[in-house]
């Protein structure tokens, strides 16, 4: 290295931290958000529209609304930390480009609690590369949807960090602030629960790591007095309310009220482990094991962390790996990317340690970590859903493109394994740094065909939608107008949810054909044969002023605005909502029976044509 060179590595280590971490926080923000611009619509439907809507409200009145309906069961945090986006754009397609640089701040912060939690258990460059690492996850091109991963997966650090912190040190504040802090991201997410029982658990295992069960359990006293008082609390308000316990579970109360069946949830904890050991690069998972194997249980900040580590990571799989097992049939690598950064500052942990290997733990944690990507159903796992639920096979699907199956995609993961966890055991201990520095490259690696695949999702769902500007009922119709949807059954329901998720004037949803996907507010509507006029429930008829509805519906009105794309229209109707048309005797896909009859009302002369086509071979000579 020259001696310039030489120089600025100097000045650059004697950096503070706190400078270091700020850049980087700025750097991954930007970045983030220029990735996320890629995106023009959301895709993971219906989730991003609910959350749009609440934050929409929230902006506009500080109520939590669903297409102008009070709703429940959803976490106020994440929409609440969107919502100035919505307060300060008018457009909405502004809004959701806010909204996206809110997210790329907000993932990008997990950096600090990363540092922090590392700085437990190692150096301050080990813990800087520890931040780095937290920011370099794949599974941050989330920033480009409008999901609650966004809040959680910092929230989640934080969380963890104070854990620690309890465990090291158990202060009455302390306690508090971790069963705030458990409020706090309950709030966000539903699935903080299984934080809730690993902040139970942990002093536990951090008794069986090295200072004795009871004394570990006693110290936590007042967190376990703080706890139980909560709960108390909790269960009275339930039962007050008449609610079920499964109700806390907000929107997911249907997961409560299900019955798991044990071998059904322990396949898919092995699955879901797995796919962390692939999502890691297999090292990582395996010197999380040595970590623990080789601690000398003289380290009380170490015994802390691992304590933490371990209990979050079971009760956060087991959680999911249940939900898995009765409601997804697949591994949702969404709901436990948060661990990967524990699992990192493990590793680092471990080469601040020295990179211990006894002979026979690592010989056993190389050949357990090359073997579990191999138990990994790949054939029913790579498909369309891993694009919004397991990114980390995305770059697997690439493989395709060489002629390699779904089903031959084990043939070429196990011997990838089996050379990582080789490093593991053969690479001598001064190039240890290589290991997370090799961690690093493989995620970068594969961001790239994971970004393609998301671009591709969000582009594919806009074009399901809208055939042209995002706004484009907003710009046709008068400011503060409600354009109400009719849903009959025969359109794309892509196309109610880009025109209401980017179009602010679009309110109320009406159908004529059973509850739309996504079991949000809406009212069915009945037809009146005789007059052709729409009936809410009430048996009036409904009166919007605008109407949003497919080609295979005509109301009575005049056409504002048309998407010839998507074969939608927006009409400006002058008095109650009722077709101006009636055909019976056509077929869905337009072949007649014997006979078909046309009526036209509000009719006031005219000429009626229309082109018959038939088949050929439907008739002999």
């Amino acid at each position: 290295m020259s001696s310039r060179a030489t120089k600025l590595a100097t000045r650059a280590a004697r950096l503070p931290a706190w400078w270091c971490l700020g850049v980087l926080v700025v750097v991954s923000a930007l970045l983030r958000f220029q990735l996320s611009r890629d995106s023009p619509g959301p895709w993971i439907f219906v989730d991003e529209l609910v959350y749009a809507e609440l934050a929409k409200s929230l902006a506009a009145g500080g109520e939590l609304l669903v297409r102008d309906v009070p709703v429940s069961g959803y976490g106020v945090v994440y929409p609440l930390l969107i919502s100035p986006a919505w307060a300060l754009f008018d457009r909405l397609p502004d809004a959701y480009a806010a909204a996206k640089a809110i997210n790329a701040v907000l993932m990008s912060l997990a950096a600090v609690p990363a540092y922090l939690l590392a700085r437990r258990v190692a150096g301050q460059g080990l813990s800087l590369f520890a931040a780095v690492l937290a920011v370099a996850l794949p599974s941050l091109v989330y920033t480009g949807t409008i999901m609650t991963e966004n809040a959680f997966y910092p929230l989640f650090l934080v969380l963890v960090l104070a854990l620690v912190l309890v465990l090291e040190r158990p202060t009455l504040m302390g306690q508090f602030v971790l069963v705030l802090l458990l409020g706090l991201a309950y709030q966000t997410r539903p699935q903080a629960l299984a934080l809730a029982a690993a902040a139970l658990t942990a002093p536990v295992v951090q008794g069986l790591l090295g200072g004795g069960v009871r004394a570990s359990v006693y110290a936590q006293r007042a967190f376990y007095a703080l706890t139980a008082a909560g709960l108390v609390l909790v269960l009275g308000l339930q039962f007050a309310r008449g609610r079920s316990l499964s109700s806390l579970l907000g929107a997911y109360e249907v997961v409560g009220e299900r019955h798991y069946r044990p071998g059904a949830v322990a396949r898919y904890f092995l699955y879901h482990v797995a796919e962390l050991d692939l999502y890691l690069g297999v090292v990582p998972l395996a010197a999380a094991v040595l970590l623990v194997v080789t601690a000398r249980r003289t380290d009380a900040r170490l015994d802390a962390f691992l304590a933490a580590t371990i209990a979050a990571s079971f009760w956060m799989l087991l959680l999911v790996a249940a939900f898995a097992s009765r409601f997804a049939s697949r591994v949702q690598e969404r709901n436990v990317f948060y661990l990967v950064p524990l699992v990192l500052i493990a590793l680092l942990a471990w080469i601040e340690r020295g990179a211990p290997r006894p002979p026979r733990a690592t010989a056993v944690a190389a050949v357990v970590a090359a073997a579990l990507p191999g138990a990994l159903p790949f054939s029913d796992m790579i498909d369309a859903p891993a694009v919004s639920d397991t990114l980390m096979l995305l770059p697997l699907w690439r493989l395709e493109d060489y002629g390699v199956g779904a089903g031959d995609v084990s043939a070429i993961v196990v011997p990838a394994a089996i050379a990582a966890a080789a490093l593991l055991l053969f690479l001598p201990r001064r190039f240890a740094l290589a290991l997370p520095s090799l961690v690093l490259v493989y995620f970068l690696v594969a961001l790239g065909p994971i970004e393609q695949r998301v671009t591709r999702a969000s582009q594919a769902s806009l074009r399901s939608g809208i055939g042209g500007e995002r706004d484009w009922i907003d710009r046709a119709v008068p400011p503060g107008a409600e354009v109400s949807v009719l849903w009959t059954g025969a359109g794309d329901l892509y196309d109610v949810w880009q025109s209401e998720f980017f179009n602010r004037s679009v309110g109320a949803v009406y159908s004529l054909d059973g509850r739309v996907l996504g079991d949000l507010p809406q009212t069915e509507l009945a037809v009146d044969a005789q007059a052709g006029l729409l009936r809410g429930p009430d048996g009036k008829p409904v009166k919007p002023q605008y109407v949003l509805v497919d080609n295979s519906f005509t109301p009575g009105g005049e056409i504002v605005a048309r998407d010839r794309n998507q074969g939608v229209a927006v009409y400006q109707l002058a008095g109650p909502l009722h077709a101006a048309t009636h055909v019976t005797g056509l077929y869905p896909d337009t072949w007649s029976g014997p006979a078909v009859t046309y009526v036209r009302r509000d009719c006031t002369g005219g000429i009626l044509r229309t082109h018959l086509r038939s088949d050929p071979s439907l008739f002999v000579e």
